[in-house]
């Protein structure tokens, strides 16, 4: 009992990885599926791996020449990244390991990345969102106001849930007054376009000067810029207190995430499949039930026929969908039915009988009419048949609907990543806040994408 629980991951870190790669090792992809979500697969991998040994990134992140290379320089203290005046030394992501001892972790590394507006709008999204991906903290570094770039591809950080620190670089250039007017329109601007997923980190700027220079006058009377020391002391010690606070919990949350959003891949894929299945299943019920409605002449063996095709259909879509036709979610989806069919139903049994009525007469009325009176029978029949295709379609997309909206509901066979981070939520005080901090939009469910 005592080796078991010495062997028991104790931290939230360890939890997490056990969970996850458990969670990885289970996961059942077609060929098709994995070749399509390669790329994720890939990015999840190296983040598994990066939470095994412990290495959170931080990601500097803003627009060429606002000073991210200089702050890294400052950071690391030393010349470690390529600086120049001209705007965009820096081509691709550079890691470097910030020789801070970070308790918890085996190492942080701070990553350069290229401006994000020496890329085509198309490209930024893209750009911000591979940062979010591959990094555990981003710092937007400012040099003025924020822009509208600047706040799109915020945006796209913080609708992943990323933690973002704001950093307002070239402090040195503004009056104290100018740069704490300055500081509140970055805040008020943020708040304007994040609305409530702007964490304190957004809303409070960290004004810095990685790289300051004094004007200096030479003997010969020429005015010359000299270098000064770095004044990034808030920065640094902010950092190092998140770090230390959250540091782990920071690894594991994007551990987490990146495999809820594998989570969300897979499933949109499986469902845009399918929608092909469940649009040819709809199809081949209405014309089964187009037929036999056309061909009786009895309204009530129309409408007994058309109700069991239609019983027949919703559970091959439960079985498609594979949701089990048993206990609460069959009495939720049979009452949501009963609502819609008696509505449907009641419109189909007054037109369906009115128009068997008119066929009937039609028959009847045919050895006296030597036959004409049939003319019109043929399409009273076809109108018939299109109600029948018209009702069957629509109950086919009302359970469709339902089952998309109830697929996270039903039985799964392991839990889901979103249910692993509520979990460890509920265990560790320092990640629910981080969640409560950072919150991730809902995932849109897309149903207009995957409805047959």
């Amino acid at each position: 009992m005592s080796s078991t629980a010495t062997e028991a991951p104790q931290t939230t870190l360890e939890r997490g990885l056990l969970w996850l790669q458990h969670w990885r090792s289970d996961l059942v992809l077609s060929g098709r599926e994995r070749s399509l979500l390669a790329g994720s697969l890939a990015s999840l991998d190296r983040q598994l791996e990066r939470l095994h040994h412990r290495v959170l990134r931080v990601a500097v992140f803003g627009r060429v020449g606002v000073g991210k290379s200089s702050l890294v320089n400052a950071l690391l203290g030393e010349e470690r990244m390529a600086t120049d005046v001209a705007h965009g030394c820096t081509r691709h992501q550079q890691a470097v390991t910030w020789p801070q001892r970070i308790e918890g972790l085996q190492r942080v590394e701070l990553v350069d990345t290229p401006g994000i507006d020496e890329v085509s709008a198309a490209a930024r999204g893209r750009l911000a969102a591979r940062v979010a991906l591959q990094s555990d903290l981003v710092l937007l570094v400012l040099d003025a106001d924020i822009s509208r770039v600047e706040l799109e591809a915020l945006e796209t950080l913080v609708d992943s849930g990323k933690p973002v620190l704001t950093v307002l670089n070239r402090s040195d250039c503004w009056s104290d007054d100018e740069r704490n007017l300055l500081v509140a329109s970055i805040g008020r601007r943020v708040k304007a376009h994040c609305g409530a997923l702007a964490g304190q980190g957004l809303r409070e700027p960290l004004a810095v000067a990685a790289a300051p220079r004094q004007a200096t006058q030479l003997q010969d009377g020429r005015v010359r810029s000299a270098r000064q020391s770095p004044r990034i002391a808030l920065l640094r010690d902010k950092l190092q207190e998140l770090l230390h606070a959250q540091g782990p919990a920071l690894l594991t949350l994007n551990a987490l995430r990146q495999a809820e959003r594998l989570q969300h891949q897979i499933e949109q894929a499986r469902l845009k499949h399918r929608r092909r299945d469940a649009q040819g299943m709809i199809g081949r019920f209405a014309a089964i039930k187009a037929t036999g409605v056309a061909v009786n002449p009895m309204v009530l063996l129309d409408l007994a026929g058309g109700m069991a095709c239609d019983t027949a259909l919703v559970m091959q879509l439960c079985q498609l969908y594979e949701l089990p036709m048993g206990g609460p979610a069959a009495r939720q989806l049979l009452q949501r039915l009963t609502g819609h069919n008696a509505l449907i139903g009641g419109a189909q049994l007054g037109i369906q009988a009115a128009l068997s009525g008119v066929r009937q007469l039609l028959l009847a009325a045919a050895p006296f009419t030597a036959g004409l009176s049939l003319a019109p029978a043929a399409p009273v029949a076809l109108a018939q048949a299109a109600l029948a295709v018209h009702t069957t379609r629509r109950t086919g997309k009302l359970t469709a609907r339902w089952l998309l909206e109830q697929r996270g509901r039903g039985r799964r066979s392991q839990p889901v990543p979103a249910s692993l981070l509520r979990r460890l939520a509920g265990r560790d005080h320092t990640l629910r806040l981080l969640l409560q901090d950072w919150p991730r939009p809902a995932q849109q469910s897309g149903l207009a994408d995957v409805l047959p």
